[in-house]
């Protein structure tokens, strides 16, 4: 324990960057064939850890490395988990959990986007939750996907046994939705336009379309004169 004492170096305050490297060396591999260092290696992890910590984080853990000899399993610096949760209770944000149960609850899926964002949205979110069963995320996972692929997994028989079944499958089947999609888009483009030639469209009269031609027509069966007020056939008059 006195050789981890001496690995932890004084921080140089002096320097004001926005990241200081760790002046610890870094913990060795384990690779599980000697027992007897596993103990040692999780505690070189926690300190290897606790020298990235800074400002009111690096106060929070300072009081247990005034005790780095302990060597009790359930003591901070030797235990992992028991760290990692010491610092989320003590700096962490109390209403993480209940942001992320909302998140949870009303995450759902875009028709048009693909399902690895969804899935990735997904985990990001049950990883700050951590208190769900397995079923209850395949439940919830199935909830937020999108109707095209709902409607393909209703048909899946016996339901999933995990949710990384579930998950490869809708995978699997968004993939092929917009392998398709893109088909169907570039079958578009290779159909030529259809035109409509001039030449097979009967001749128009263009007289038909004026709406003055049947009055003129109809004024060379009749002429106006000065005597006669009312317009007279033009037959009557040469008699």
């Amino acid at each position: 324990m006195g050789q981890l004492t001496q690995e932890v170096a004084p921080r140089d305050n002096s320097r004001d960057t926005a990241f200081k490297s760790p002046y610890m060396k870094a913990p060795d591999y384990f690779d599980g064939t000697q027992a007897h260092k596993l103990k040692g290696t999780i505690q070189k992890k926690v300190l290897y850890s606790t020298s990235f910590l800074t400002g009111r984080a690096e106060k929070c853990i300072e009081p247990y490395l005034s005790n780095i000899s302990n060597e009790d399993p359930s003591y901070l610096l030797n235990n992992w988990q028991l760290f990692e949760t010491q610092l989320f209770t003590l700096i962490g944000d109390p209403n993480e959990v209940r942001k992320a149960e909302k998140e949870f609850y009303y995450l759902r899926m875009k028709e048009s986007v693909h399902v690895s964002l969804y899935i990735a949205a997904f985990r990001s979110i049950i990883s700050r939750i951590g208190d769900c069963s397995e079923r209850e995320y395949i439940h919830f996972d199935q909830e937020g996907l999108a109707s095209r692929l709902l409607d393909i997994l209703v048909s899946h028989p016996g339901g999933f046994y995990s949710l990384q079944e579930l998950m490869e499958i809708t995978l699997e089947l968004d993939n092929r939705y917009h392998e398709r999609k893109k088909e169907k888009g570039s079958n578009k483009e290779m159909k030529p336009p259809v035109t409509v030639s001039n030449s097979s469209r009967p001749p128009q009269d263009s007289s038909s379309n004026n709406p003055n031609h049947k009055k003129n027509k109809k004024e060379k069966f009749f002429q106006i004169s000065k005597d006669k007020p009312f317009a007279t056939p033009l037959n009557e008059e040469k008699k």
